[in-house]
Formats: structure tokens, sequence, C-alpha cells
């Protein structure tokens, strides 16, 4: 079984080489830790439902993006901040995602090209989240 190349956000590709950057760095569970006038300990902890980070990274070495790609995800990100997406990992994982709050998309070329084409690679940013 060959693994896809892409992830793919609804009808969109992102090359599979940028990696959920943040996977591990989410829990479940939140849970507050308060103390009581006796001193005693008062924890409170619950199950979150939503809300988890997938930030999909490319670096300068690997994870390139084509720039008409990063021009459709930004246009997607503009036009339906809070529309929900089908987000499939290149592993076969799937989510409903929205763009994060803030800078959900960004990129920066990999050199310095005057007239950049579609074809032009990008080092980017997609940061998603859980709905």
């Amino acid at each position: 079984m060959s693994v896809p190349m892409f992830h793919t956000l609804g009808a969109l590709q992102i090359p599979r080489g940028m990696v959920w950057s943040d996977e591990f760095g989410w829990s479940r569970v939140e849970k507050s830790l308060e103390y009581s006038v006796t001193g005693a300990a008062l924890i409170d902890a619950g199950v979150r439902l939503a809300g988890r980070p997938i930030t999909l990274q490319g670096e300068v070495e690997a994870g390139w993006i084509r720039r008409g790609a990063l021009t459709a995800l930004q246009a997607l990100a503009d036009s339906d901040p809070t529309g929900e997406h089908a987000l499939v990992l290149a592993d076969g994982r799937t989510f409903t995602v929205q763009f994060a709050p803030g800078l959900a998309v960004e990129g920066k070329p990999v050199a310095r090209p005057e007239l950049p084409v579609e074809s032009y690679p990008y080092v980017a940013t997609v940061r998603l989240i859980t709905v």
C-alpha cells in the first residue's frame, strides 16, 4: 500500500512533507489547581471536546508548497474563516477542522524571486484547529 503524496484540506492538496509540528503539544485533559483556605488542593479537571491545534509546517530543507497551492489556501482562509473543512493527513487520519484564529496561513519563498510563478516553492505554515 502506498502512502499518498499529499494531505488534503477539502479539495486542496498540501504536501505531506509539511509535518504536524504540534501533534504532541496538546492534551485533551484540562486541569486547574487551587488551594483552599485550609491548604487543601482543589483540583478541577475536564475533557476538551475540540480546539486541538493542527499546525502543518514546512522547513527550509523539506515540505515545500507551491505558490499556487499556498495562494489557494490563503483564499480559502480569507473567504471561509469559520467554515468546517475535512482534513485528511497522508497517513489516513481524518479531522474536521477550521482555520485557527490569527494568522492561519503564512509562507516565505525558498529564495527571493522577483516575479514568482505559480509553481515556485515556498516554506509555509498552515494553522488549523479541530471542531
